[in-house]
């Protein structure tokens, strides 16, 4: 996996496909608070044929470096910076969920790499949404399973059982400790945009899980609104996390957007 550097951070990514020949060839991905690029499996492999997909492990997570805190939305937005340019891409849409999706509107408004935006259960402000339930100690098995109750719904843990565990194992690797999970905390509680969001020129699509606890759909539907080329869009039955519940509805929504000529 290769790596950037923001300072004297090591941030590593990874990248899967090649991109066709178009102005825009690439996709990233900026993660929720504390989550590794697990999260990402669902939508990597999908957009990785018509561009490349690039997948951070925030700053605190999986093999990146864990700086002390506090984080600031600004930090994690220069090390999305520092990936884009180690990959080689001049401009890329952007994919968020939650602190995520605060990244990728951080960055819409000062970096020139990006072009459109999908956000998934992302608020305009910090006190939009509550990340506290998420998370779980990276060793507690039991704690990682118990916390995805405030992620998904209680029909997609019933009914994927053999995906719960799989996530759990994965987050036991990739998750971040409580040190780095705080640090990001605080970038959840300083952010806000919301005076702001008229100087966001990019096609944005607002993707919010009906049954989203951490992020309340109302909030999404305020960010989209705030949007002057803003979309939003609900996606019945999921939760926080519905690029993993409903990761066929949310990819053919993603990519159909991205495809959409201006």
């Amino acid at each position: 996996m290769p790596n950037a550097a923001n300072g004297d951070v090591n941030l590593y990514y990874e990248v899967d496909g090649k991109g066709d020949d178009r102005d825009v060839d690439a996709v990233v991905f900026c993660g929720e608070i504390g989550y590794g690029p697990w999260q990402w499996g669902w939508q990597h492999a999908a957009v990785a044929g018509p561009y490349r997909a690039v997948v951070p492990a925030t700053r605190g997570t999986a093999d990146s470096d864990a700086p002390p805190g506090p984080y600031t939305v600004g930090q994690l937005a220069a090390d999305l910076d520092a990936v884009l340019a180690g990959a080689g891409v001049r401009a890329a849409h952007v994919v968020g969920v939650g602190l995520g999706g605060m990244v990728a509107l951080h960055a819409a408004l000062h970096s020139g790499r990006v072009r459109k935006l999908a956000l998934v259960g992302t608020p305009a402000y910090g006190d939009g949404m509550n990340p506290d339930s998420l998370w779980a100690d990276p060793a507690d098995p039991e704690a990682l399973e118990s916390s995805l109750r405030a992620a998904v719904t209680g029909e997609f843990l019933e009914y994927q059982p053999s995906v719960v565990s799989r996530i759990v194992e994965w987050r036991a690797v990739e998750d971040a400790d409580r040190g780095a999970w705080e640090a990001a905390r605080s970038a959840v509680r300083e952010f806000n945009v919301a005076d702001r969001l008229y100087e966001v020129s990019n096609e944005t699509l607002v993707l919010h899980g009906s049954e989203d606890a951490v992020c309340p759909p109302a909030k999404g539907e305020e960010l989209a609104e705030g949007l002057p080329r803003g979309e939003f869009v609900a996606v019945d039955g999921a939760g926080h996390l519905a690029n993993v519940e409903a990761s066929r509805e949310v990819n053919d929504r993603v990519l159909a957007f991205f495809e959409d000529e201006e």
